[in-house]
């Protein structure tokens, strides 16, 4: 496991690849430290309150493997901290990580609640469909809370502070909400979670109900 890139920022105006205004803090700025607070990181935020951050997703974390496979299906070299993530991070795909892992970054435990659920800024942005291919491969990247808050250095160490005692991956619970709604079994499990954000229980939930309601 590694930190490969530490970002902050606050939101801003962006001009979209359709030359549009945009007010966004998906542009993030490579940082050589930054302190972490239950809330996200200082001098960094998101624009849009009612579906990004708050403290079950506190922190965006994208893992660094999947830029190759981005560059190469566009043809194109992505800017780091592309998808507005905070820590771009090697060997911590969302095969390999848990929902309810617990890791230490720095001074920081951080644990994730939730895969991303990607939106159209991304594509907007960055000028490719990317959004798209995020959904259908479930690399997302995911969203953490604070367990502990401190200081964050572009070379802080990562560790495995926790295992998750569920066994439902990021990859695993990304395929049950965009390609299975409909999987009672797998929802529960996702349900069960303890550590689960919220706002995917809301969801998660919702799917279940819908699903019930067809039987």
């Amino acid at each position: 496991m590694k930190l490969t890139n530490l970002a902050i920022g606050l939101p801003q105006t962006i001009r979209t690849a359709k030359d549009r205004g945009l007010l966004t803090g998906i542009c993030k700025e490579t940082a050589s430290e930054a302190y972490l607070t239950a809330d996200g990181f200082r001098q960094d935020d998101v624009a849009d309150k009612k579906h990004h951050g708050g403290p079950d997703r506190a922190v965006c974390v994208y893992p660094a493997e999947h830029y190759s496979l981005w560059n190469e299906k566009f043809g194109c070299e992505l800017p780091p901290a592309a998808f507005g993530e905070n820590l771009t991070v090697q060997g911590m795909s969302e095969a390999d990580v848990r929902i309810g892992d617990i890791f230490q970054v720095g001074e920081t435990f951080i644990q994730v609640t939730q895969g991303r659920i990607p939106c159209s800024t991304i594509d907007q942005r960055l000028g490719h469909p990317v959004m798209k291919g995020m959904i259908e491969t479930g690399f997302t990247g995911y969203l953490c809370r604070v367990v502990q808050e401190g200081k964050i250095c572009a070379d802080s160490a990562i560790s495995l502070a926790a295992r998750s005692k569920n066994s439902v991956s990021v990859l695993e619970a990304n395929t049950i909400y965009f390609h299975r709604p409909e999987d009672i079994e797998g929802i529960r499990r996702v349900l069960a979670i303890e550590s689960l954000a919220e706002d995917w229980r809301r969801k998660f939930g919702k799917r279940l109900d819908a699903a019930l309601a067809k039987l």
